[in-house]
């Protein structure tokens, strides 16, 4: 997405944060206060995810907003997929922003990651009033445990919560040969009354500010057991690594983020000169870490919703916090001829 003579630099300053740019065109700039035709009575919802604007999740979540007529409807989503991009931000080039066409929703493409798009989102850079609150995804496919660390569609939810707005990441556990697409709309259904429920108690001023919701909806979505508040566990795909040549990967280059191939097909000659400069590997899936008790992943596998808060601050377990405690002071007196 190129940057055409028809656009221009909109400052961004959201709160105490620094500022950054975007480019948006010309004859867009000129209706930036009438982008939303705002109801009043209605809460504000803004919608971002990881796997792209056109992804069938965020499609299916914005439809079932939109059809509950209850709520002005908003995206702001990477116009392209950054899944497992987790917190990273765009800091050195400006961010180009394309309206897309959403039926009843006002929504833009950015070219930048989740966390970029839910600042934006959030800011009063782009849309003229404020957001109530902000949900990222449906993503394709759980995130709980250590995939948190990972996840780009909870890093849209976490950053919405540092710049103050309460949030909640979504997922659906997708699986091959049993998810379908339909499932996307079924797993947006089954959360809105939660959605509902959290505007309610926004809108009386009863809800925290302290920590954001991250919900993961089972496969078999239909025959949920209902909601279940849980905790983040330890539970993680075990990747490991091999070394691979072009004709392995069928002529294409691995995403380092996705793991799928892109559509940059390499030519014949172009692959012998990959493979005389440099070393290919791809991961490898190598089974999973689960947990043995009842946190976020093991819930979802018995088909529950699971509900897990989340803040931005990581947990410090309270051994190793006991150690460094004890051990730091002996630091400086520790000769480095003990190594």
């Amino acid at each position: 997405m190129s940057v055409s003579s028809s656009t221009v630099e909109v400052k961004l300053r959201h709160q105490h944060f620094l500022p950054a740019t975007f480019p948006v065109p010309l004859a867009l700039l000129g209706r930036m206060n009438h982008v939303d035709v705002i109801s009043t009575d209605r809460p504000t919802i803004l919608v971002t995810n990881d796997d792209g604007i056109d992804a069938p999740g965020l499609r299916a979540l914005v439809h079932v907003l939109v059809s509950a007529n209850r709520f002005n409807v908003r995206v702001c989503a990477p116009d392209s997929e950054k899944s497992s991009i987790s917190h990273s931000i765009t800091w050195r080039r400006p961010l180009v922003v394309k309206r897309v066409h959403i039926d009843g929703a006002t929504a833009f493409a950015v070219s930048g990651t989740p966390a970029d798009c839910s600042s934006l989102g959030v800011s009063n850079a782009l849309f003229p009033t404020m957001t109530d609150f902000v949900i990222s995804g449906i993503n394709k496919g759980n995130n709980c445990g250590y995939s948190i660390v990972y996840s780009g569609t909870v890093a849209g939810a976490r950053e919405a919560f540092m710049n103050g707005v309460p949030s909640m990441s979504l997922s659906y556990d997708w699986v091959r040969d049993k998810s379908n697409i339909q499932d996307f709309k079924l797993a947006a259904e089954a959360c809105l009354p939660i959605i509902a429920a959290i505007l309610v108690e926004i809108k009386r001023n009863n809800y925290p500010r302290s920590s954001f919701l991250n919900i993961d909806v089972p496969t078999d979505v239909c025959n949920h057991k209902g909601y279940r508040m849980t905790k983040q566990g330890i539970s993680m795909g075990l990747m490991g690594w091999r070394q691979v040549n072009s004709d392995v990967q069928g002529g294409k280059i691995l995403s380092p983020t996705t793991m799928d191939t892109n559509s940059s097909v390499v030519t014949a000659e172009d692959s012998e000169t990959l493979l005389q400069e440099h070393l290919l590997f791809e991961r490898e899936d190598q089974g999973a870490q689960v947990d043995g008790e009842p946190t976020d992943h093991q819930l979802l596998k018995e088909g529950y919703i699971a509900v897990t808060p989340l803040g931005a601050l990581a947990h410090v377990a309270a051994d190793f916090q006991a150690f460094v405690q004890d051990w730091l002071p002996t630091v400086t007196s520790c000769p480095s001829s003990t190594l």
